[in-house]
């Protein structure tokens, strides 16, 4: 006999702890182990923290600052919270990115590619998992009209590709 059962709208649980009972029936025991350790255990403090959405001495110290050389937000040392850390450390890392356009404008450049990293760390004290901060890595190619090495290559460019695509009339 299979361990499969049947819940409320179809589907199957291939749990072998369930009991073949309905999977929404809340008549039954519990017999999966791990829910009973689970439902047993929401009532008790998490490392010290008793509710969930409280953060620990170390969450609320934390502050993120800026190292890089350009004019951009977090110059100065300053707390995130917690939830909202992922979107104002895109949001910062963007910046990184606008400012490798707008210099790629400036000086007669392309932007080649820009990435950006998200890193995510473990508070030592209440274990939660959390932005730590970015990394953004651009690369812009400049185009000096100037050089000698760049006239000759587009000299021999030109006659590389003088006659290629042609369109002719009969």
């Amino acid at each position: 006999m299979s361990n499969f059962s049947v819940n409320n709208i179809g589907m199957y649980n291939n749990n072998p702890y369930s009991g073949n009972y309905p999977v929404g029936n809340s008549e039954q025991p519990e017999r999966n182990p791990v829910t009973a350790a689970l439902k047993e255990e929401q009532g008790k403090e998490r490392m010290g923290i008793k509710k969930p959405t409280e953060e620990c001495e170390t969450c609320k110290k934390r502050k993120y600052q800026d190292g890089s050389d350009e004019m951009v937000s977090f110059k100065s040392a300053a707390h995130i919270s917690p939830e909202s850390a992922a979107a104002t450390v895109r949001a910062h890392e963007q910046e990184h990115v606008s400012n490798a356009y707008k210099k790629a404008a400036t000086g007669n450049g392309k932007v080649v590619s820009a990435s950006v990293s998200i890193h995510t760390s473990v508070c030592p004290e209440c274990g939660r998992t959390y932005v730590s901060g970015g990394t953004t890595h651009t690369q812009i190619k400049y185009y000096n009209e100037d050089n000698p090495y760049q006239k000759d290559l587009k000299l021999a460019d030109r006659s590389k590709y003088s006659g290629m695509n042609t369109d002719y009339r009969l």
